[in-house]
């Protein structure tokens, strides 16, 4: 078995590496030849944490994953990181366990490599400012997805602590970003000007204003992945006139702000204009106009984690990394 740490993955491989495997790996899924069940959550909410168990298979290539992924609000108070992951690959040849690795960079990678091809189909292609609501941990590779298919010309952040916002436009700078960079302190400040938005945080209710997005904006939301959280208002929702998801029965499920509106009855899942798979197989178009309002709704799936290990575990045999064990 290859063992990977984050370390070493982070070394090798980056979101242009992840975008090309989940485009792979959606187009094998619109052809039935992945299997993905429905995930489990387990839930502790004397924590406010989570505990996540996502299975698949990729049946082409005789291959299956299951990621094990911890949600724990409150680490960053205690030194740790929020989420801690990691995904086990298996042959379905012959059983054998080929590599264990550490999914909490993945994870972030592959959320925002799905952000990233989200993008590149509903927001304008002339899009130059990018807003990022909540810099925590998921938020960075997020941008770096939109900066991958944009010629992104300013960044507007906004962090209810701001010292956060500080250090994620630093690590904007350290990497060579070379877009200008702005923290506001109001965030419907950064709603206003954005072409594209990203909102990435685990937030209960709204956290901006649906009134203040201007016309040919597309937002991504990609932080609230439980029935009680609400990242977008119901504005914004009304307001899309395409709403794309990246798994439609895990959104029907855990997408908070979309089952509050179709349970409200001013909004219905039958409106969803497809899922990612949709975008990428072209059953479905993109943006069809320079005026229109998208959204992409992001929950997460197994088979998007699938994408990315395979990636990575094929990298690891051509340049031999990680470290060889017998288990």
């Amino acid at each position: 078995m290859i063992i990977l740490n984050e370390q070493e993955i982070k070394s090798f491989y980056k979101v242009e590496d992840a975008i090309r495997d989940i485009r792979q790996t959606l187009n094998a899924k619109v052809q039935d030849k992945v299997l993905s069940p429905h995930r489990t959550v387990l839930k502790f909410p004397h924590k406010n944490s989570t505990s996540i168990y996502m299975p698949s298979a990729d049946l082409e290539n005789n291959i299956a994953a299951v990621k094990v992924v911890s949600i724990f609000p409150s680490n960053p108070e205690k030194g740790l990181p929020t989420t801690q992951g990691i995904i086990i690959l298996t042959s379905t040849e012959n059983g054998e366990h080929l590599s264990m690795m550490n999914a909490s960079y993945l994870t972030r990678l592959r959320t925002g490599a799905m952000t990233a091809i989200a993008t590149d189909y509903l927001s304008r292609k002339e899009a130059e400012v990018l807003t990022v609501v909540g810099t925590g941990a998921m938020a960075f590779e997020q941008a770096l997805g939109v900066l991958a298919v944009r010629n992104i010309k300013q960044i507007i952040l906004f962090n209810r602590t701001a010292n956060r916002a500080d250090l994620f436009a630093q690590r904007l700078k350290d990497m060579g970003v070379d877009a200008s960079i702005h923290i506001v302190d109001e965030v419907n400040e950064g709603v206003s000007k954005a072409d594209i938005i990203c909102c990435a945080t685990n937030s209960t209710k709204p956290v901006f204003d649906g009134a203040f997005l201007k016309p040919g904006t597309h937002v991504n939301g990609v932080g609230s992945y439980l029935p009680h959280m609400h990242e977008l208002d119901r504005t914004t929702i009304i307001t899309a006139s395409k709403i794309v998801v990246d798994d439609l029965h895990g959104a029907m499920e855990e997408a908070g702000e979309l089952m509050e509106a179709s349970k409200e009855g001013i909004w219905s899942f039958h409106q969803v204009y497809g899922e990612l798979q949709d975008l990428v197989s072209g059953q479905v178009q993109g943006r069809e106009n320079e005026e229109e309002i998208t959204f992409f709704k992001s929950v997460g799936a197994s088979y998007y984690d699938l994408a990315v290990a395979k990636g990575v575990y094929q990298q690891s045999l051509n340049g031999s990394k990680g470290y060889s064990i017998d288990v």
